[in-house]
């Protein structure tokens, strides 16, 4: 058989392809951690929800009934710029497997070459023409040469090379997409935090201005019961000093209001100051449900930090294929096919005077490179160790927002009973402290203490109410968040 490829060039090929189904390197084996050994929360509650079971769990920030903080988590997806650069990291990585795909594929390109050159000959000075030879040189030749040809190239993937870095490359588009997703659930929960923490000083800001309405009265009653002579200087005295101070804390709120209001518009990506005005202050805290907890081992298959340490351990296992693969040979197959001659006008005549092609099999393997690529292996193992113990530490961590998450929400409901009875007697005391005052039964210290612990309390419940409603968002935060369904397993990450 006649041609690029004889009978002994096949066999090699087909012994060798048989070959190129082999893939070396470790097999992904998911790290046992202390989620999984844990069949609960120390502070869960006795309900034992199945987390999967939510319904609309994508949108949980919709969960707190407030629309102006639905309105707000819209404009903050939409408009963030931290989740914008997350969205262009994940293009990134996808064209990054794009690209270890097209390196599994055959390559082609077309060539057009033109060379023209002058050479000087020196032993054709005399030269006289043979007719038997179709051209004549002259001392000073001048020559063109055209070509043009198409050529293929594919390397075999004998060792899985190829394979596991376009498998490293979609491990890492997974956990550039899940860091994605926990990049959004952050900014929501910072969204509604910030949301929340406007209201809280927004309710703050009511009470101290209420505080001075009272305290203004308190002196109004004081400045007359003085001017009557039923009381003496010092206490009008008392009473202007408490309103004075009560004014003083109002300019104090307002800039704390503002930097909060600022921090908000940033989140929204828009300049500060510049946010639509809100509601004076939150609806009223909604009968909180139970929110799914599930067992500890569901974080790692549910909240996307953790998923996306354990994709980033995937990609490096795949790497350490890689670098093991680097020890074996390579075999490229290259073919060409094409005419030249020395005008234009030849290449073009398919004629097959004009014709040219080639065909290569280089089978290349390292046989001594210093240790170099013994020293890959090894680096990239040792990146798969550090990479796992990140990931244990990951869960561990999420393990303890969760238990912080529950623990503070249970604590802070139990607070907010005592505080609103708190509130309740607070004021019933002022009040009495005031009318016995107006009476000549109790002094002036007495309607002074009174106010003070009336408007603490008052104040202290409202910013109670804020930690509850930032509790709950950050047990949602805690435990992933949402729980989206139709994402790839691991073992489906390890078919890729």
């Amino acid at each position: 058989m006649h041609g690029i490829w004889n009978w002994r060039r096949w066999t090699v090929l087909g012994l060798l392809l048989p070959v190129a189904g082999c893939m070396v390197g470790p097999k992904y084996k998911r790290p046992e951690t202390i989620a999984d050994r844990a069949d609960r929360y120390a502070n869960a509650p006795q309900q034992r929800l199945d987390a999967n079971e939510v319904e609309k769990s994508d949108r949980w920030w919709e969960r707190f009934g407030d629309p102006t903080t639905a309105e707000l988590v819209k404009m903050a997806l939409e408009q963030n710029y931290d989740l914008k650069a997350s969205a262009a990291r994940v293009l990134q990585a996808q064209e990054a497997l794009g690209q270890a795909k097209g390196q599994r594929w055959p390559s082609a390109s077309y060539n057009l070459t033109g060379t023209r050159n002058k050479q000087y000959i020196p032993f054709l000075d005399e030269a006289v023409p043979d007719p038997n030879f179709p051209f004549s040189f002259s001392p000073s030749s001048l020559n063109s040469f055209w070509s043009h040809d198409v050529s293929v190239s594919y390397m075999l993937d004998l060792f899985g090379r190829l394979r596991r870095t376009q498998r490293a490359a979609w491990a890492d588009l997974l956990a550039a997409d899940v860091s994605r997703r926990s990049l959004t659930n952050s900014v929501v929960a910072s969204v509604i935090q910030a949301r929340i923490n406007v209201a809280t000083l927004q309710r703050r800001l009511d009470i101290a201005q209420a505080n001075i309405k009272s305290w203004e009265r308190t002196v109004e009653i004081t400045e007359k019961r003085y001017q009557q002579g039923v009381i003496g200087p010092l206490d009008a005295r008392l009473a202007r000093t408490n309103l004075e101070s009560a004014r003083a804390q109002e300019p104090s709120i307002r800039q704390s209001l503002v930097t909060a209001i600022h921090a908000l518009d940033v989140l929204l990506a828009q300049a500060p100051g510049r946010s639509p005005l809100l509601p004076a202050t939150l609806p009223e805290l909604p009968d909180l449900e139970p929110v799914p907890i599930g067992v500890p081992a569901a974080l790692l298959d549910r909240r996307p930090d953790v998923k996306a340490a354990e994709l980033q351990l995937v990609a490096a296992n795949e790497r350490v294929g890689v670098s093991i693969a680097q020890l074996y040979p390579d075999l490229a197959l290259t073919a060409s096919y094409g005419f030249s001659g020395r005008t234009w006008e030849d290449i073009w005549r398919l004629d097959r005077q004009f014709e040219v092609y080639s065909g290569i099999m280089n089978l290349s393997a390292p046989l001594f490179r210093g240790g170099a690529l013994r020293a890959q292996v090894r680096a990239a193992k040792a990146r798969f160790e550090e990479l796992a113990s990140v990931y244990a530490g990951t869960v561990l961590t999420a393990m303890r927002e969760v238990e912080d998450a529950l623990a503070g929400e249970r604590l802070l409901q139990e607070q907010l009973e005592h505080v609103v009875l708190q509130v309740r007697e607070a004021r019933a005391g002022e009040e009495l402290s005031r009318q016995r005052y107006e009476q000549g039964v109790e002094n002036i210290l007495t309607v002074l203490e009174s106010q003070r612990q009336s408007r603490m309390a008052e104040e202290q419940l409202a910013i109670l109410k804020g930690q509850i409603w930032i509790a709950r968002v950050n047990l949602y935060l805690a435990i992933g968040g949402d729980w989206g369904h139709g994402e790839p397993s691991q073992e489906e990450v390890a078919a890729k």
